[in-house]
């Protein structure tokens, strides 16, 4: 399959996991001609059933489902312990006598997998991690179009040799979590500008830019430096048809000047996001608290709390470098928009 077959425009909306990429988002990018992502990496096989089945009754049109590519991990009491006493300053900050260690770490990524072949979307995109050339030919067996989230141009390479269709090149200025696996998160530094045409020039597939894209004359540029689409999660994060709590999209509205970075203190993982209290609490202990998804988990309450009361202070506000520049609007007028400047550049 070409990619370009999977879409009228050639543009992605990003995965963003954790509410913001429900059924009416998807379903809405890929009606006006783009590729929708659904997010189903915190998702139980049941509930991507369920989610899947909501799309497909909303478009008939191509869809993208994303994973995290992950180990089920088995950190020792001692470990968990270190974890929540690193995280006192914040739960305590909420009245709690303690923090409640959940039952489960993460999804089964194989559980997960399995589902995913079993509901053939047209095509899906793997973060976190690498798939082995067996997995991506199920994939392919399936009729199924492999992506790869990457980097650095050592990450592409490694997708396109085992098998991958495309890869995702994502800078420096992407919201929500890095996707590196090769080496240390903290060595991915590289800017979208500086890292798509790289990898453009290293592999043979074809290349989606990610990374500070919001408007049509940014995604002219990215297609210019040789990507062949772009991925957009921060601009679409903020339409009607996102799910994020109301507080957070308010926030996000009204970003202006404020800071973005990126932080492991949410999730043991590198991720951007508006700064705010949560951040500054931990910022001091961050390389020290449990890599993801053990610290996910361990937060995963403390943001649901904060949910609950509104409080964007204690919740993470994944959103990219150049989220100021997001605009508010319904999925249609926004695809409507982008390739009206597309054009125009």
């Amino acid at each position: 399959m070409d990619l370009h077959a999977l879409f009228k425009f050639p543009i992605l909306q990003g995965p963003m996991a954790g509410g913001a990429s429900r059924a009416e988002l998807v379903a809405a990018v890929s009606n006006s001609g783009g590729l929708g992502c659904m997010a189903g990496s915190l998702l139980s096989p049941a509930a991507v059933r369920d989610e899947v089945g909501r799309i497909r009754s909303m478009t008939d049109q191509p869809f993208l489902l994303n994973l995290f590519v992950l180990q089920t991990p088995s950190p020792t009491p001692d470990e968990v312990s270190a974890a929540v006493e690193l995280l006192r300053p914040v739960w305590e900050s909420l009245g709690w006598d303690n923090l409640p260690v959940p039952t489960q770490w993460c999804q089964d990524f194989e559980a997960q997998f399995d589902t995913l072949i079993a509901l053939r979307p047209a095509a899906a995109s793997f973060t976190f991690g690498i798939l082995t050339p067996i997995q991506v030919e199920r994939l392919h067996d399936a009729g199924i179009y492999v992506i790869g989230t990457v980097t650095t141009v050592e990450e592409a390479l490694a997708w396109e040799n085992v098998g991958a269709d495309a890869v995702i090149a994502s800078g420096i200025e992407s919201g929500g979590h890095r996707g590196t696996f090769l080496g240390p998160q903290e060595d991915a530094t590289l800017g979208g500008k500086a890292l798509w045409p790289q990898v453009a020039e290293a592999v043979k597939i074809p290349v989606i830019a990610a990374g500070g894209i919001m408007t049509g004359v940014d995604i002219a540029e990215a297609l210019a430096l040789g990507a062949q689409a772009v991925q957009m999660g921060s601009a679409f994060i903020v339409t009607d048809e996102s799910g994020i709590h109301p507080a957070y999209k308010q926030r996000l509205i009204e970003a202006r000047d404020t800071p973005t970075r990126l932080t492991r203190a949410f999730s043991g993982r590198y991720a951007r996001g508006l700064e705010n209290s949560f951040m500054r609490k931990m910022e001091s202990v961050e390389k020290q608290v449990p890599a993801y998804p053990v610290q996910n988990a361990l937060t995963t309450g403390i943001r649901a709390a904060a949910a609950e009361r509104g409080d964007t202070e204690l919740m993470s506000l994944w959103a990219g470098a150049e989220i100021r520049r997001a605009r508010p609007m319904p999925v249609a007028q926004l695809m409507q928009m982008l390739v009206a400047e597309m054009r125009t550049r």
